[in-house]
């Protein structure tokens, strides 16, 4: 009988998959997650493997770094990206998902595995009790880490600071693009022989001086409130 014990500290991303593919290879896994007794402010669902975006998977194309990671992922079996196969919505040679079904399809997997035993729990830190007496324990907190992990994981690193970058996109209302100027394309072009007039993005056309116009309204418009993390 394999008695090997596996801590996880995340129940995001990395943090499913990971517990997952333990959990089949036959050893025995504690996920701990804060939610739902605690949320970043970036959370809003109680589902484990939750997106902030529904593009967040970027491209799917081989001849990419991150599509050939999928392409290899899907090779070895990933429960991650057959979820995200199952899940997914037109974005070209993008993989974007329906973000709700995605973490309700992952979290169902976690419940269904008898090896894994998900814990309520935030881990504060690597010396944190809770993660006593396992044979080894794997941090996938990701960026929405807690400040104290953050400050933890920076203290075992030698860092002051742990860094993590994003951007965000800016939403513009469908009836306020003139469809005699706008048109419906791929992100990259014509795909797969896809003939013109189609495609899963709105292209918007402009002029230097058009281009000017609109980085201005952007900079004018209401503005989503900065968060401090």
């Amino acid at each position: 009988m394999n008695m090997t014990s596996i801590a996880v500290v995340g129940g995001g991303l990395a943090g499913c998959e990971c517990a997952l593919r333990l959990a089949r290879a036959g050893l025995d896994v504690t996920l701990f997650e804060q939610k739902p007794g605690f949320r970043s402010p970036a959370h809003v669902s109680d589902c484990l493997a939750e997106l902030v975006c529904s593009n967040s998977l970027r491209s799917d194309e081989s001849a990419s770094g991150v599509g050939l990671l999928k392409a290899e992922m899907r090779a070895l079996d990933s429960d991650f990206m057959s979820a995200a196969d199952a899940c997914r919505v037109p974005a070209g040679k993008a993989l974007a998902v329906d973000r709700e079904a995605f973490a309700r399809a992952m979290t169902a997997r976690v419940a269904a595995q008898p090896r894994i035993r998900l814990v309520e729990r935030r881990i504060s830190a690597l010396d944190d009790p809770a993660l006593d007496g396992a044979d080894s324990v794997v941090i996938a907190a990701g960026p929405l880490a807690s400040e104290e992990l953050s400050a933890s994981l920076a203290e075992a690193l030698g860092t002051e600071h742990c860094y993590f970058y994003d951007a965000i996109a800016p939403i513009v209302w469908t009836h306020s693009l003139d469809m005699n100027v706008v048109f419906r394309a791929s992100r990259y072009g014509c795909e797969n022989g896809e003939p013109a007039g189609q495609g899963d993005y709105l292209n918007c056309p402009m002029n230097r001086e058009e281009y000017e116009t609109f980085y201005q309204a952007l900079l004018d418009a209401r503005k989503v409130e900065a968060r401090a993390f």
